[in-house]
């Protein structure tokens, strides 16, 4: 067995070494030999995490995340396939405080059991490719004439393949006519670096919702051919456009916001209405959830105003915003009762402690919300289906009942006389998402209250169903079918 142990000083803080350092998936933003990577199973910070990254060369490697330590700004890996004979291969990084001036020590080592007579040779090649290549791409990136440089402002990578006009490049998926899932095709698209005033994200999960589908058919205006659809996502910050302030290279952050345009492996954006990411929300967490998540706080508590003692209806209660509605909601102090299609979903409603759940396949649901309440009905409904659901939503009403209608996954409400909802008295409310979280100060308490909600353990959030970005055409065909359960994301 032999060990390999090479340090450095760097001039910068330690917290801006770690926020570029503890991206298990981000080594090819900094390191000169690796040309890309992505994480085969968890998330970048989650121990176990295996990430598949290729080399310069073309050779390919598999590496395991087996620690991660905020508090002592460590983590460790270990090798699990490479196309050089590294048996054993286990290594760790760790950064320390230097305590005269503000610098930063970095240790980097591993143990290997090398072969007979090659053990002079992959020692070299492991301290001088691996350890002192990457010392020095990082000094780069922090240091300038020898004096720390605060938050970092660029990286420095390998150039990506120019398109025709020079421009470097990205995958995305382009809709090049509205259409059915078919018009979800990858292609190479021309990315700039990041103009004044935005960033570029690098995306490690990328959240999928009804409004994509909205935005593929053109139902929406949001997009307009040839366009990339999406408005959430989860990612690392790879570079920052001039007169940026607020967020630098490393940080961890997510978005649920226009413009479109998260089906993409890099983006640039408007940073205003990005959310920085703790340690305990991953990536993939954080993408499959944020909009669902803060549309599940303005909904609950800013429009039905709901609390103990009320009776809600909540529609598609297995679907991803469905689940954070009905647990929420009985953290409240609500009676829930939830729709679902099918007995399996109907079984996973009442794991997340809906009091009913109704199979709407099996009986309608307005009767059955009318006999479990006595004949007195709903004080909200939750309606996310439209054309299917809305009659009967009113019908499930409360006299004086609230009935907030915010989707359509089953096409449009269509026309209504108000007639009909003067019947009951019925307050009916159709909210808009940007209207609730537009501007930094009316996001923040949303994004706060929601991970507040998931950290003091009143929401519980499933595992997504994850798909390749290059299968984004699939995951719209399943969530349109309503072959899934909670959340889908893409990761590229």
């Amino acid at each position: 067995m032999v060990r390999v142990h090479e340090s450095t000083i760097l001039n910068a803080p330690i917290a801006d070494v770690w926020a570029i350092l503890r991206d298990f998936n981000g080594h090819d933003r900094w390191h000169p030999a690796i040309a890309a990577s992505r994480i085969e199973d968890g998330a970048a910070d989650m121990l176990g995490a295996v990430r598949r990254f290729r080399l310069a060369d073309g050779s390919e490697l598999r590496e395991q995340l087996l620690a991660l330590s905020d508090r002592d700004h460590a983590f460790r890996y270990c090798l699990l396939a490479a196309p050089l004979p590294l048996m054993g291969y286990v290594a760790q990084v760790r950064l320390r405080r230097v305590t005269e001036g503000n610098r930063t020590l970095w240790e980097w080592s591993s143990e290997f059991q090398p072969p007979a007579g090659r053990a002079a040779e992959l020692v070299a090649l492991v301290r001088d490719g691996i350890y002192r290549a990457g010392f020095a791409a990082i000094s780069r990136l922090l240091a300038r004439d020898g004096a720390a440089t605060g938050p970092v402002l660029a990286v420095e990578r390998p150039a990506a393949a120019p398109g025709r006009t020079g421009v470097p490049r990205t995958r995305a998926i382009v809709v090049e006519a509205y259409g059915g899932p078919e018009v979800l095709q990858l292609r190479d698209v021309d990315l700039p670096p990041p103009a004044p005033g935005q960033v570029q994200i690098r995306h490690t999960a990328i959240g999928v919702n009804f409004i994509d589908v909205y935005c593929r058919t053109g139902h929406f205006s949001l997009l307009a051919p040839p366009g990339t659809p999406g408005v959430e996502a989860a990612g690392v910050i790879e570079a920052v456009g001039p007169g940026t302030f607020g967020i630098a290279v490393g940080d961890r952050v997510a978005y649920a916001c226009p413009p479109v345009g998260s089906y993409a492996e890099r983006r640039n954006m408007d940073p205003a209405l990005m959310v920085h990411l703790g340690a305990d929300i991953s990536d993939r967490m954080a993408a499959a959830s944020l909009l669902k998540g803060v549309s599940a706080s303005f909904l609950l508590h800013d429009i039905a105003r709901v609390g103990p003692g009320m009776v809600v209806l909540v529609h598609a209660g297995a679907g991803g915003i469905g689940q954070i509605l009905v647990q929420w909601a009985r953290h409240l102090g609500a009676r829930v009762i939830a729709t679902a299609g099918g007995p399996e979903k109907v079984a996973l409603v009442q794991r997340l402690g809906a009091d009913h759940v109704i199979d709407y396949r099996a009986a309608e649901f307005a009767p059955r919300v009318l006999a479990l309440t006595d004949g007195r009905g709903a004080d909200v409904v939750f309606d996310s289906a439209g054309a299917s659901t809305f009659a009967g939503s009113v019908a499930a009403l409360a006299t004086r009942g609230h009935l907030v209608s915010f989707g359509q996954a089953a096409g449009p409400v269509g026309t209504w006389s108000i007639d009909a909802l003067a019947a009951k008295s019925v307050t009916l409310s159709r909210p808009n998402y940007a209207h609730y979280t537009d501007t930094p100060d009316r996001l923040a308490p949303q994004v706060a209250r929601f991970f507040a909600a998931v950290r003091q353990g009143h929401i519980t959030l499933p595992q997504p169903t994850v798909y390749p970005l290059e299968r984004a055409a699939e995951a719209h065909r399943d969530l349109e079918a309503r072959r899934t359960t909670g959340a889908l994301v893409l990761e590229p």
